[in-house]
């Protein structure tokens, strides 16, 4: 049997690692971007929420674009956009015009998630789901976050921190051209998959998830209740993951009195603990899968724990007084989170036809990503007015425990529950 499923997976894992270089960057560059347009705390907050008004909407439509042109060239078009609009990141002059600039940044990257569960979904049986999406988006994310402070760090220092927004977009194009080279929608379409590998693929994923079953209107998934629980998640995991990519840099120079150099170091050091916790989680739950038969269980667990343990280690965070430490709890909750996404991804592919699947994980990703329209210029806010860093730690330790109380007691198990929209009254 082959195994070219895995080229696509690399190349959904390198695409994510290149995202989150591109959105990490200007949280990198931020000191030298306060000092050069000269914006306060509370503007630079508002910028880095910019770029989820953009980018949320387009979750949503990403997936449905998925669904309905394919992923292959929804994912072409994403890259593009919001590799052009990262390198035009470089020609900002005012508060305005980074703002305007990181809106249309987010809309190219807004489908990425869905896309990429879309092709997991068309690529992969469900026994390799966990992994794939631990390991990308989220893991290629938490790999991209810790390459982009010595990366985009150097090259501020070097040359200037607009040059580091020209080099980065070269990354993009250089992987949209592969994309295009190797990607087909699904295995039945590439030449380069053999028979043997294409039957394994559609038999599992036909046997688990029963796509035979109604396609219900896409309203009835949308309003339903376990739909809004896993976003609920979602939106708790990126909360924290939002608050640690925009804030983490000045925290470190701020609270921590950090150098650039230093910075650019020390803090790629909690995003180099995100990828072994996509991975590990990710085979923690497939193994519970194929141990139980139960998707519900095998997800839910690795959902409820991580954001809990999180909560606790946040509030934690709060009270350490050296680098080291606070340094090593947000390693350890950094690990923790990422293991929330890849649940949540393989509990939409599970639960939702395939038909669907692209516009309910887009729904979801759009729900979800909220959270860095309402993050980000909340703890600028909360820095600035409210209480300072140790504030924005409290409220992103409130958000993680209320998400796993929810989802421990009202996302229920498949016995009780099933995927019916919400009552209206």
């Amino acid at each position: 049997m082959g195994k070219y499923r895995w080229v696509i997976a690399a190349l959904l894992f390198a695409a994510s690692i290149i995202a989150f270089i591109d959105r990490a960057a200007l949280s990198v560059a931020a000191p030298f971007v306060r000092a050069d347009l000269h914006l306060s705390p509370a503007q630079m907050g508002t910028i880095f929420s910019a770029f989820f008004g953009g980018y949320a909407l387009f979750c949503f439509v990403g997936g449905w674009a998925s669904d309905r042109f394919g992923p292959k060239r929804t994912y072409a078009v994403s890259m593009l956009v919001w590799s052009v609009f990262c390198g035009l990141t470089a020609t900002a002059s005012s508060f305005t015009t980074l703002l305007i600039l990181r809106i249309f940044f987010g809309v190219g990257e807004g489908p990425m998630g869905a896309v990429t569960n879309k092709t997991a979904r068309n690529w992969f049986p469900p026994r390799e789901t966990g992994i794939v999406m631990g390991l990308s988006p989220t893991g290629g994310n938490m790999v991209g976050a810790a390459f982009a402070s010595p990366l985009v760090a150097a090259l501020a220092i070097a040359f200037g921190w607009r040059m580091a927004f020209i080099v980065i977009m070269l990354l993009g194009l250089i992987w949209l051209s592969a994309w295009l080279w190797l990607m087909k929608d699904r295995p039945a379409l590439s030449r380069r998959v053999g028979e043997a590998e294409r039957q394994y693929i559609e038999a599992e994923r036909g046997e688990a998830t029963a796509d035979t079953r109604e396609v219900m209107p896409l309203g009835y998934y949308l309003r339903s209740p376990l739909v809004l629980g896993i976003a609920f998640a979602f939106f708790a995991s990126n909360y924290i993951l939002y608050f640690f990519l925009s804030w983490l840099p000045s925290y470190l120079v701020d609270v921590r009195h950090l150098d650039i150099r230093s910075m650019s170091i020390i803090g790629s050091i909690p995003w180099m603990m995100g990828l072994p916790g996509c991975a590990l989680g990710g085979v923690f739950s497939d193994r519970l899968l194929t141990r139980t038969g139960n998707p519900m269980f095998a997800r839910k667990i690795i959902v409820v724990g991580g954001l809990l343990i999180g909560a606790v280690l946040l509030a934690l965070s709060t009270q350490v007084t050296t680098t080291g430490a606070a340094v090593t709890l947000i390693a350890a909750i950094t690990f923790l989170n990422a293991t929330t996404p890849l649940a949540c991804w393989a509990l939409v592919q599970e639960l939702v036809p395939s038909r669907r699947v692209g516009a309910v994980g887009g729904y979801v990703h759009f729900l979800s990503n909220l959270s860095g329209i309402i993050g980000p210029a909340a703890t600028g806010y909360i820095i600035q007015y409210g209480g300072g860093y140790g504030a924005s730690f409290v409220m992103a330790s409130m958000v993680a425990a209320v998400a796993a109380l929810v989802v421990c007691f009202f996302v229920r198990s498949p016995r009780t529950a099933t995927l019916r929209p919400v009552e209206q009254g």
